[in-house]
């Protein structure tokens, strides 16, 4: 692994609204910013401005709750509109308590309220919208990436990152909900340490720590910089995939001991 690296946010990224050209936000980002991409970069994009380019909002006085909507709503406490989309989203529910409502999205990712929120999302008079997560974000990552190369001619890696809670842990962190052009998952097992011993259960969520680092520079407010570069980081090539996309983090229910 690489001992230093260089991570650079964007600064003057424009408001994004759906529709917009995703891949000429971020090359005109880069361009403001005086930076060149070169092979082997990692572009981090925050998951909002993805899935307001892909138009994926929700007006939520256009909602007509469900009764199991209702039902979840009253008891945790929250919107039943905003339930009613919750559960479009998720596969399961995982925790309900007031003010707290966990669920397994459709994508796999154990998150709050599907990682659907309000935050930095405008709503024009009459309106009251929400935000959902792109519908497939290792797909998004791999169009931006090859139409990167085929415009610029360069061959970079991109994640998308979102913000996390852990179980265990206050607070949230960036993890990477959408990869592509890197190992999200570096299978450690047969490596040895120091003193020779073999790994025999380590595996390193690369995209997830791409995603963290990231997240420092973009922020939760009003700090306006969705778009991070990181320059310097090199991959294993030793018995190991060149591209495995972040759907490979998630952790397969039969391994899941907390359920």
């Amino acid at each position: 692994m690489v001992s230093q690296l260089i991570i650079q946010a964007m600064e003057g990224v424009p408001m994004v609204s759906p529709g917009d050209d995703l891949q000429q936000i971020v090359e005109t980002a880069l361009s403001d910013n005086n930076v060149s991409l070169e092979n082997g970069d990692v572009l981090v994009l925050a998951q909002k401005i993805v899935s307001k380019s892909e138009g994926c909002l929700v007006d939520l006085n256009q909602v007509k709750p469900s009764a199991e909507a209702q039902a979840v709503a009253k008891k945790v406490d929250k919107d039943p509109r905003l339930v009613d989309v919750i559960l479009s989203q998720s596969q399961a529910l995982i925790r309900q308590v007031k003010g707290v409502l966990i669920t397994q999205h459709l994508r796999g990712w154990v998150m709050a309220n599907a990682g659907i929120d309000a935050s930095n999302v405008d709503s024009k008079q009459g309106q009251d919208n929400i935000l959902l997560l792109p519908k497939d974000p290792d797909s998004s990552c791999e169009i931006l990436r090859n139409g990167l190369y085929e415009s610029l001619g360069v061959d970079v890696a991109v994640v998308i990152n979102d913000s996390f809670g852990r179980p265990w842990r206050l607070g949230t962190t960036g993890v990477a909900i959408g990869a592509a052009g890197l190992p999200s998952l570096w299978d450690r097992r047969g490596d040895r340490d120091l003193f020779g011993r073999e790994l025999l259960t380590s595996q390193q969520a690369v995209a997830d720590e791409i995603a963290g680092a990231a997240s420092l520079l973009q922020g939760q407010a009003e700090e306006g910089r969705p778009i991070v570069l990181i320059k310097g980081l090199t991959f294993p090539s030793k018995d190991q995939p060149v591209h495995c996309p972040a759907s490979d983090l998630v952790r397969d229910i039969k391994e899941d001991l907390f359920r």
